[in-house]
């Protein structure tokens, strides 16, 4: 699968980025890409907020932003997909070209802005989908011209509860102006807390057991940030974090084509923020909340120092782009020959015990 994907990227390429993601998606829908040989270990498996993931890798959210292949994605070897960001109301997003390929550092800028069909149509799919195998998360967020962001939040969560095996909630994006915001003081503190009650609620109405609710959050945060986000998330019982989403900034990319245009910077550039973001939130929780860590992961040397840096799960969605279909499973055989080699019998053993030296050396800003 690598060989043929890396014969027919040039003809991708040639394609515009949002039409190639497209057809990517159509590929997955037909079949037409197979099955991984996706390696099954013990040694893989990860407990988190009560779930056991069979890997720890994950699809990011905004790859399958309307929930259309999520199982077609478990194929490839993930160990979870997590399908949004889905508002309350569809939305076209912003005007395009709206995505941008910097080849040469194999990162992407995008600004989107959280373009989708709605709860109506995902619910769907994933109500078709509720009695198959396989962990799916709901990444939940705010239609751009909402009265009250906190209210469509709580609305993702009252919809999506029933179907998701974890549900996010996304603050994270650069691309829906003022989303950021709530990333701080007292509407953080709101959106906590209400996004807790409503998921509390569902539980207590239907008799089931609390679905798990993370946070997902941007790299671009201070240390004082960092700090306060914590505090918020321990005391108002959030089961986890997402860290990290793109980054506003363009170090790694500064000269090249396309990288002074508005939105959010993804790929191997974002690696050294997104890891060192990591380590702070795992310092400032201590040892116990789980902890996802996204931006940047292309392989298993990096998925490893990112579980090192605090992670107990991984994310990665850019990657895919420009390593194609193989890469999930290309990743979980790194991991396992990494144990072999090192005498290892869990990745549980490998978590944090990188993140001092991580804190020691801060990326340039």
């Amino acid at each position: 699968m690598r060989r043929l994907y890396r014969l027919a990227r040039p003809a991708i390429f040639r394609l515009d980025p949002e039409r190639s993601h497209s057809l990517s998606i159509a590929a997955l829908k037909s079949g037409l890409v197979p099955r991984a040989d996706t390696p099954v270990d013990n040694r893989l498996r990860v407990a988190v907020a009560g779930i056991g993931f069979p890997n720890p890798l994950g699809l990011a959210a905004g790859y399958d932003k309307n929930a259309e292949v999520p199982d077609a994605a478990l194929r490839l070897g993930f160990g979870f997909a997590e399908v949004g960001t889905i508002t309350p109301k569809p939305q076209e997003g912003n005007p395009r070209p709206r995505v941008f390929r910097i080849t040469a550092k194999e990162a992407i800028i995008n600004r989107l802005g959280f373009n989708n069909q709605g709860h109506a149509e995902a619910f769907a799919r994933l109500s078709a989908r509720a009695r198959k195998p396989g962990i799916v998360g709901v990444n939940v967020g705010a239609n751009k011209d909402a009265i009250d962001r906190v209210a469509d939040y709580v609305e993702g969560i009252n919809v999506f509860a029933p179907v998701a095996s974890y549900l996010t909630i996304n603050i994270s994006s650069p691309n829906t102006p003022g989303l950021r915001a709530l990333q701080s003081g007292s509407e953080l503190d709101r959106l906590l807390r209400s996004a807790v009650a409503a998921r509390d609620g569902y539980a207590a109405l239907s008799g089931t057991s609390k679905t798990p609710l993370f946070l997902k959050v941007a790299p671009d945060l201070t240390e004082e940030q960092i700090e306060e986000i914590a505090g918020e998330v321990t005391r108002r019982g959030i089961d986890g974090m997402i860290v990290s989403n793109t980054t506003l900034s363009r170090e790694g990319v500064t000269g090249l084509p396309d990288a002074t245009e508005a939105g959010g910077l993804s790929g191997a550039p974002l690696a050294a923020r997104a890891t060192y973001v990591l380590a702070r939130f795992r310092k400032a929780f201590g040892p116990d909340m789980p902890l996802i860590g996204v931006g940047g992961i292309d392989s298993a040397a990096e998925a490893i120092r990112r579980i090192e840096a605090g992670a107990d799960l991984v994310q990665l969605y850019t990657a895919l782009v420009y390593h194609g279909p193989e890469l999930p499973g290309a990743i979980l055989r790194g991991i396992l020959r990494y144990l072999d080699r090192a005498g290892i019998d869990s990745l549980r053993e490998l978590r944090d015990r990188g993140v001092d030296a991580v804190l020691a050396n801060p990326p340039a800003t």
